[in-house]
């Protein structure tokens, strides 16, 4: 049996050197902190960050977990009423973004990348630099349920092709202005919910096993410790300030997946 080359990805916990896992953890610190500041944009960081020094299918294992428990944290910071009442209203977008998920993610493993990421890259940046400049985009009551259906199935399918589904949903919340704690907990629900479905999805996959799933959990903790630090800078940001923020990063997510797109 041949050996791994040396310059391999590793696809394990236990391949892990010292470095790596230092690597691993202050990547995934730093998306927790993002996420507790903003309220999105945990599995981007974590699957561009880690995909540059780990095996993809680890990447996207290791960030399964986490965001799933953030994402709970997330939903329920308000209390169980609140995150009812965002179901109640957004059920359609819901249950689309899991179905997306369930069934885009067994196809993870069989698709190139590089197409779904320049798709969903080029708009979110073009949404995100109009919106900086002052151009908003709002939709009209009539369009609104239609706007909500397509929202859920990119989000979903994108989420489970990429462990990423954030974008969309965060461009389509900024048209509906509404204020910025209901906007993080509005994330919360629907991210906690497709985290479900992505970790239902990939322990069917295979992508979340007995080798990748020791890393995963371990990643829970620099994930929470990072969104607890953002959460205290959140606290401080006025709305527009809130709103600039969270549009600046989308751009720069937007940029990134479409860096991945071209460059990998």
């Amino acid at each position: 049996m041949s050996q791994k080359p040396a310059s391999s990805p590793v696809d394990s916990l236990g391949d892990l050197a010292p470095t790596l896992l230092a690597g691993a953890v202050a990547v995934t610190l730093l998306a927790g902190f993002v996420k507790g500041a903003v309220g999105f944009a945990m599995p981007m960081i974590m699957i561009s960050g880690l995909g540059s020094f780990l095996a993809p299918e680890l990447a996207l294992a290791g960030l399964i977990l986490p965001t799933l428990v953030t994402n709970l944290s997330q939903a329920f910071r308000d209390g169980r009423l609140a995150a009812w009442q965002v179901v109640r209203r957004f059920w359609r977008l819901i249950g689309l973004v899991v179905l997306g998920i369930l069934l885009a993610g067994q196809l993870v493993t069989a698709l190139p990348q590089a197409a779904y990421l320049l798709i969903l890259g080029v708009p979110i940046v073009i949404f995100g630099v109009t919106q900086l400049a002052g151009m908003p985009l709002r939709f009209a009551p009539r369009h609104a349920r239609r706007a909500e259906i397509a929202t859920g199935l990119v989000s979903g399918v994108f989420g489970g092709l990429s462990g990423v589904w954030g974008p969309p949903l965060i461009a389509f919340l900024l048209t509906l202005g509404i204020d910025k704690r209901s906007f993080v907990r509005v994330q919360g629900v629907v991210y906690g919910i497709g985290s479900v479905a992505l970790l239902a999805a990939h322990l069917r996959s295979g992508i979340l096993n007995e080798a990748t799933l020791p890393f995963s959990a371990l990643m829970v903790v620099p994930a929470v410790l990072g969104m607890v630090l953002g959460g205290r800078l959140q606290n401080r940001l006025d709305p527009d300030r809130f709103r600039r923020l969270t549009l600046a990063i989308l751009t720069l997510a937007g940029l990134n997946l479409i860096r991945r797109a071209l460059w990998g």
